[in-house]
């Protein structure tokens, strides 16, 4: 099968996500908001607006409203900004109605999650832009926080970057500890070939096989066994060029694709897209963005929450 160069869309949301944002706010809320219970009378109703105090790309505003249902069914929320919106320094990207008590409660969950959603989208977005005018796109890992895969892959997307596999189940991507079992070893290198053939022979059919290498010998050998797609791993911009050219030079992109992942960041991202890669895989993106500051402003209230 030819290699999946660019299918941007995530996996639709998890049949759990109401448990999952519930769960989250069990974390935070425990027996109760007993803060809140001092201060704010049973029953009152408050509006509050979310907004951006940083400039960056939003993610996941539309979970605050039912997360803040979860406490209160009868919130309402208005004025959502969509996933990959660019927002500045004071920009409203939702307004929200509820329970006066319900929205305190829900305030730190809803923040932390939008604001960590937008921190992914926002790194994305700066490596997006930086590979612009290339034919590379920039792809995620598995290396994001355990339970929020599904929403860091959202976040992904959000930035204008590719979902890379969601897990273990739906590509076969064969490393070094995998080939550690492969035999037979031939000649005394890496068995690539026999790999290959065993993940066409026991994978389900029509999955795609990808098989990370050490330079551009077994880019070449793993194009030749069959694999739809090669993960060049701690390339140079140099040794990229060197594997493009020798696969390239007896495979199109159409049949194989190639992909480089390891040491990459802002700085050098462009170089290795300049060296050829259809795609880049960055694990940073999931696991080492900033949060997008936001806060949740109560109307009337003098301050922003801390």
């Amino acid at each position: 099968m030819s290699a999946p160069l660019s299918a941007p869309l995530c996996a639709p949301p998890p049949a759990d996500l109401e448990a999952r944002l519930r769960s989250f706010l069990a974390e935070d809320l425990g027996s109760g908001d007993v803060t809140a219970a001092c201060f704010v009378p049973a029953g009152h109703r408050a509006t509050a607006t979310l907004t951006a105090k940083a400039t960056g790309v939003l993610c996941g505003a539309d979970l605050a409203l039912p997360i803040v249902r979860l406490l209160d069914p009868a919130a309402s929320v208005s004025a959502v900004a969509i996933d990959g919106t660019a927002v500045e320094p004071g920009q409203a990207v939702a307004l929200l109605e509820a329970d006066t008590r319900a929205l305190l409660a829900a305030e730190r969950t809803l923040l932390n999650l939008v604001q960590h959603l937008s921190g992914i989208a926002t790194h994305t977005a700066r490596f997006v832009a930086a590979v612009a005018g290339t034919d590379a796109r920039i792809h995620d890992t598995r290396k994001s926080v355990p339970g929020l895969r599904w929403f860091a892959k959202r976040a992904v997307v959000a930035g204008g970057g590719v979902n890379h596999r969601q897990g273990l189940w739906d590509q076969v991507l064969i490393k070094s500890n995998h080939l550690a079992f492969a035999r037979p070893w031939p000649h005394g290198r890496r068995p690539i070939e026999a790999a290959v053939a065993a993940a066409r022979a026991k994978a389900p059919a029509g999955i795609v096989v990808q098989v990370e290498v050490f330079d551009a010998a077994e880019a070449v050998r793993a194009a030749e066994a069959g694999a739809d797609l090669v993960l060049l791993d701690n390339f140079s911009p140099r040794q990229v060029a060197e594997a493009v050219g020798q696969v390239r030079a007896r495979f199109p992109r159409e049949k194989v694709g190639l992909e480089a992942s390891g040491g990459i960041d802002l700085a050098n991202v462009r170089a290795y897209a300049q060296a050829g890669v259809d795609r880049i895989s960055i694990g940073a993106l999931t696991h080492s963005a900033p949060a997008l500051d936001l806060s949740l402003v109560f109307a009337g209230a003098n301050t922003a929450s801390p």
